[in-house]
């Protein structure tokens, strides 16, 4: 297996790293075990500590850690400061924020002397994705050390320089060894972690085939899991809606790290009325992006991850054209060094077309006309895939019973889907299941324990 990174702006192989052989994995395995029978017993307060430190230490190297996450995968160093700072953020809300979310919760029951006590449950793992390399390893692993698991990360093997920060940063705040591991390994070597009696849930955010094959594994072991395997998010605009911020927002919602977001907008779907207005402006505005090095500030467009993945999608939107589809922009790659794609916009869309049901993962938007409001949502819900989703209309209460409609675990009104500390985090249908954030992120590898108070 190769554990390298390369710049995908230049396809530059910058560091390799040597995967560690199943017995050092086995021997990490005990070294998180031994270390969560203390860890478990640590005050909130000492957990507090070591988590508002990670956050200090975030900051203060945001400068380094930007530019490492930009070399790894190619986001726009002006999204891996935001994504240092985001993790920052998450780091706090559940230093601050985990004694009052695991407070014993008192049961409502007549005559019944009651309450809910949670406790951690042992070793959890992660498995994790390379669009956010700080983002999704902070959201897993902060609310579960505040809750006193300890946490085993296999990181994606195209971001190693991220992952080893990520582990710095953890043992340098103060935590013990085995609380947070990191672990360069293939992917075979997932099930022989998920196996073992030590280790008590995973949690994967990536690709629905992974997901599939993890919760498979959980299943089988009788292992706690969550998944959050991606979407096709749909971007419904109304016809009262502001075209100006609407386009602007499409862009936005699109173009986010390269397109390359769970809950970036994909699919399109605009009501006939303003179809024309918001298509011109929507293609004028991609057309206007700068692509370049992410390292420049002024770069507006970043390559994609790999080469590899700039290859799929150009694979997928050429067989979604060959299959009848118009595009009124792009649909190809420039002729450049890099792992680079042409804004690209679609339509005549069918639901018999290869992609219409696949989550394009790049500067891809997919553009359908329809009818109505009534149209919209149908078509919105007609998906495999229910993450995000967003409705844009001039009338707020026309856009909550249009989101309350829509199949997604998540619906914003007038802006497009994000995350945020405070708020869950997740899907249904084959975007997986279980929250991330909020107080829920906290509550998914914990053990609710009832305890019953009967009179002596």
């Amino acid at each position: 297996m190769t554990i390298a990174s390369i710049n995908p702006a230049t396809n530059e192989t910058l560091q390799e790293f040597e995967p560690l052989a199943k017995d050092d994995v086995i021997d990490a395995i005990e070294v998180a075990h031994r270390a969560y029978q203390d860890w478990r017993r640590e005050s909130f307060a000492t957990r507090k500590r070591c988590l508002v430190k990670f956050a200090e230490l975030l900051r203060a190297e945001a400068d380094q850690l930007s530019r490492t996450i930009t070399l790894d995968m190619g986001k726009r160093i002006a999204e891996s400061q935001y994504e240092i700072d985001y993790c920052a953020k998450i780091a706090e809300f559940y230093a601050n924020g985990a004694e009052r979310f695991l407070a014993d919760q008192p049961m409502d029951v007549d005559g019944v002397d009651a309450y809910i006590h949670y406790e951690p449950l042992g070793v959890v793992m992660g498995v994790m994705p390379w669009n956010f390399p700080f983002y999704q390893v902070v959201r897993f692993a902060a609310p579960n050390i505040m809750a006193g698991n300890t946490v085993m990360i296999k990181h994606a093997s195209n971001v190693p320089q991220c992952a080893r920060a990520v582990e710095s940063l953890f043992h340098r705040c103060g935590l013990p060894d085995g609380v947070y591991t990191n672990l360069f390994i293939p992917s075979e070597f997932v099930e022989t972690i998920i196996a073992d009696r030590r280790v008590q849930g995973v949690s994967l955010t990536g690709s629905e085939p992974a997901g599939a094959a993890v919760a498979s594994l959980a299943g089988k072991h009788l292992k706690r899991s969550v998944l959050e395997l991606g979407g096709n998010d749909p971007f419904i605009v109304l016809e009262d809606a502001d075209l100006d911020h609407v386009v602007e927002q499409a862009v936005k919602g699109r173009i986010v790290n390269a397109g390359q977001s769970c809950v970036a907008s994909k699919r399109f779907i605009v009501v006939e009325a303003v179809a024309d207005r918001f298509l011109t402006g929507f293609k004028e505005q991609l057309s206007a992006l700068k692509m370049g090095d992410p390292l420049d500030e002024a770069t507006t467009l970043a390559p994609l991850s790999t080469e590899g993945a700039a290859e799929k999608l150009l694979e997928q939107v050429q067989a979604t054209v060959n299959a009848g589809a118009t595009v009124l922009l792009g649909g190809d790659r420039p002729d450049r060094e890099g792992a680079y794609f042409n804004p690209t916009v679609l339509t005549d869309v069918t639901a018999d077309m290869p992609t219409f049901d696949q989550e394009l993962f790049g500067p891809v938007a997919t553009v359908y006309v329809v009818k109505d409001e009534a149209a919209a949502i149908e078509l919105a819900n007609h998906s495999s895939y229910g993450l995000g989703g967003c409705v844009f209309t001039a009338d707020v209460d026309r856009g909550r019973r249009v989101a309350e409609q829509v199949e997604s675990g998540m619906v914003f009104v007038n802006q497009p889907t994000r995350s945020q500390a405070e708020l869950p985090f997740g899907g249904i249908k084959n975007s997986g299941y279980g929250r991330e954030l909020s107080h829920l992120g906290i509550l998914e590898f914990v053990n609710k324990k009832l305890i019953h108070l009967g009179s002596v």
